[in-house]
């Protein structure tokens, strides 16, 4: 039986003419990897792009913030709950928050780093002192701080996590007792191919030119390239549970919100420019008991242009797929996927035939996400 679950999402999306997550110089991030130049997308951006569209379609109260004004936002809650000035609502706040002991950042109220909290914990936080804000409110700063003490605030932040918090966990140096040990890893996302990085030269007119005055208002240049890329993330479904308080039917719809959200989201960097929203050509979950199991190295040798990329990409992400269970001997205890390749077109018949014997036969996404959790449901009850 089971003693762990692990669920690998397996992705192949080709972007256009992009430059979704550029660089220090602006341009898009590139590795070096087979040897070759690749375009990367960074981890941190499509978590970024992840959390906020599955943030977007949540109750306020359940989405997750990450800011270093957590005072002002605390201040805000207390002055709205407790009918206060600001004034005497941020006095409050910072009595509260300093026994968590955060550091300072250089601007006043704020803290050093960056703190990722649940909206509802923070409103709990301000329901702490919601009855008795006016009398604290009277007392003078050293009574203020006195008062406080045995209010309950870093408890608070300790449960009831929404779900950004645990998938994604949270790191705080100074508090090691309020860190969360995040449930996703999230790879950089390759290109399968080389790239190369190019430029777009542009001029700007204004629209208020005098007749006889002929040069453009700004010009300037776009770094830009374009990629299929091979994108993967894994979660750890237990504790992804763990981290919602052991509660197995918010970690089903933790997960099937995250695949969909990893699935479905892009970073927005110079969307304006380039338009480059696409959705992926596959998308492949497989659930493991073992470990997470990372298939980039099907693209170790870069796919070449001639080919066609994408549908090589495909095919040589089956193969991995197959290579590596035969090599290892290992079962997953569920494969899924969703892809656009259709067997009846002789065009992608041979992509589509590898895809279904690597991963089952191809279902619609929302039907994957159905399956997906019916099968770690039923994965579970084995474990019982």
């Amino acid at each position: 039986m089971p003693q762990r679950l692990f669920i690998d999402i397996h992705i192949v999306q080709t972007v256009p003419p992009s430059n979704i997550n550029r660089d220090d110089q602006g341009n898009p991030k590139e590795a070096i990897y087979g040897g070759v130049r690749r375009s990367r997308v960074s981890s941190q951006a499509w978590k970024r792009a992840s959390r906020h569209h599955f943030d977007a379609l949540a109750l306020p109260a359940d989405r997750a913030t990450r800011t270093k004004r957590l005072t002002g936002e605390l201040t805000a809650r207390i002055a709205r709950t407790a009918g206060l000035e600001r004034e005497e609502a941020a006095r409050i706040a910072t009595a509260l928050l300093a026994q968590l002991g955060l550091s300072r950042g250089k601007k006043p109220g704020e803290t050093a780093y960056l703190l990722f909290y649940g909206n509802a914990q923070l409103d709990a936080v301000a329901a702490l002192v919601a009855d008795r804000a006016a009398d604290l409110a009277a007392l003078k700063d050293r009574d203020l701080a006195k008062a406080v003490r045995e209010i309950p605030v870093a408890e608070t932040f300790k449960t009831g996590h929404p779900v950004g918090v645990a998938l994604f966990g949270r790191m705080v140096a100074d508090i090691p007792a309020l860190n969360v040990d995040a449930a996703v890893q999230v790879a950089h996302a390759l290109s399968t191919h080389e790239t190369q990085l190019e430029f777009d030269y542009f001029t700007a007119v204004d629209d208020q030119n005098e007749q006889e005055e002929t040069g453009a208002g700004m010009i300037g240049t776009i770094g830009f390239n374009s990629a299929t890329l091979y994108r993967y993330a894994t979660v750890g479904f237990e504790q992804l549970r763990d981290n919602l308080g052991a509660d197995t039917e918010m970690a089903l719809d933790a997960l099937h919100r995250f695949v969909e959200s990893f699935a479905l989201s892009a970073p927005t960097g110079y969307q304006n420019s380039f338009a480059h929203r696409t959705r992926p050509s596959v998308i492949a979950v497989v659930v493991r008991a073992d470990q997470p199991v990372n298939l980039v190295s099907a693209f170790e040798e870069p796919v070449l242009p001639q080919a066609g990329i994408q549908a090589s990409s495909a095919r040589r992400l089956a193969e991995e797929h197959i290579t590596a269970g035969h090599m290892w001997g290992d079962t997953p205890l569920l494969t899924l996927v969703s892809h656009a390749f259709a067997e009846h077109e002789p065009r992608t018949k041979d992509t589509a035939e590898a895809l279904n014997q690597a991963f089952g036969e191809s279902v619609a996404f929302p039907d994957l996400l159905m399956a997906l959790r019916r099968g770690i449901a039923s994965a579970l009850e084995d474990k019982r």
